[in-house]
């Protein structure tokens, strides 16, 4: 539907009138949450070859090398000797040594790069491979429940969890048990965090009292770090300073598929659609459009900001903002606590989003 809206200070304009995220509240069938655990558009046509590592960094060549063949080994039949489940007969003998590899590393070194080139890699069926970030696989077994969750996934080859993280005791005690299972089950896990295996949890919740989880979940990986700097700042400009009210408004406007939203009004939102959602909220959006930037004012505000903006990045949806700029979205307090590797991820995401955008605004 095509209106005529009036800008201040500017002769009125006749465009299509953008999307509202505020406006959508998209459910999203349990089938669906499986069949996307591919890697995000983004992430479609990487290939080991097409990552760049940085030269001053060997660990980056290497782990090109270490995941090709992980790759290539899991070319064979099912790890558990089949490929699929035997629900009959004698149980798989669970692996001496760990059917998987942890990359562990800083944000923006490729991790998920390489994570989705290993996906791609392995010679299996795409329904016989999964990709997910943590928070997917999560709200997967909310979705679909435990036992369902052991069976659908247990007859895969490959289970690839992005940004693994460990937010609370009872998604300890979760992931824990359902790793464990689907180890048994003969498949084969890879991950990426910012924290190592054993380190998981620290700062966030009393993980001391949960140490054998952490442990066994450390068991399962081989850790493999990755060093660098962000590639997203290597060589490139800062930030581009936030846009006026005004200049958001009227590039919503001309921008066909794109969304607009005062900021307080999206957080507001943001905590009445389920994190399981967000990656719906975004389908066919071509830019987001934001105006009043400001800080985020709690932390489970700002975690709900995290997730979408990993979704926001995995689908490559410019994000044109006014206000504040994006490195001061998080409080001192929040960028030095338990959940500060989530919020500079965050700023990068939006920063390299935001650098998109500039096309977005007429000059």
């Amino acid at each position: 539907m095509s209106s005529s809206t009036a800008v201040p200070g500017q002769s009125p304009i006749a465009e299509t009138a953008p999307l509202s995220l505020c406006a959508l509240e998209p459910r999203v069938p349990a089938d669906r949450l499986v069949a996307e655990m591919v890697p995000p558009p983004r992430f479609d046509s990487v290939r080991f070859d097409t990552y760049v590592p940085d030269p001053n960094q060997p660990s980056q060549t290497a782990a090109v090398g270490v995941l090709s063949d992980f790759a290539a080994g899991l070319g064979g039949a099912h790890a558990s000797g089949s490929g699929k489940r035997k629900w009959f007969g004698k149980k798989p003998t669970a692996p001496s040594a760990p059917l998987g590899v942890y990359l562990d590393g800083g944000y923006g070194v490729g991790k998920t790069h390489l994570l989705a080139s290993l996906w791609h890699a392995t010679p299996a069926a795409p329904s016989l491979k999964a990709f997910g970030t943590f928070v997917e696989l999560t709200n997967l077994v909310g979705a679909l429940g435990f036992q369902e969750t052991v069976r659908t996934l247990s007859g895969h080859r490959l289970l690839c969890i992005d940004e693994f993280e460990l937010d609370d005791p009872g998604d300890t005690v979760l992931v824990s048990s359902l790793l464990s299972r689907l180890v048994d089950a003969g498949v084969a896990l890879a991950a990426t965090s910012n924290t190592l295996p054993g380190k998981l949890g620290e700062g966030r919740f009393a993980a001391a009292d949960f140490l054998r989880e952490i442990q066994g979940l450390s068991a399962h990986f081989r850790p493999l770090r990755i060093d660098g700097e962000d590639y997203r700042h290597r060589g490139l400009p800062e930030a581009p300073a936030p846009y006026s009210d005004e200049q958001v408004t009227r590039a919503a406007y001309a921008t066909e598929g794109a969304s607009l939203d005062d900021f307080p009004s999206l957080l507001d939102h943001l905590a009445r659609v389920h994190p399981s959602r967000y990656g719906a909220l975004t389908d066919g959006l071509r830019a987001v459009c934001l105006t009043e930037v400001q800080p985020v004012p709690d932390q489970s505000t700002a975690l709900r900001l995290v997730v979408l903006a990993d979704r926001l990045y995995d689908r490559e949806v410019p994000v044109l903002a006014s206000g504040l700029p994006f490195d001061r979205l998080f409080s001192e307090e929040m960028l030095n606590g338990g959940y500060r590797k989530k919020y500079f991820r965050a700023i990068s995401r939006l920063t390299a989003l935001a650098r998109d955008a500039k096309g977005l605004v007429a000059q």
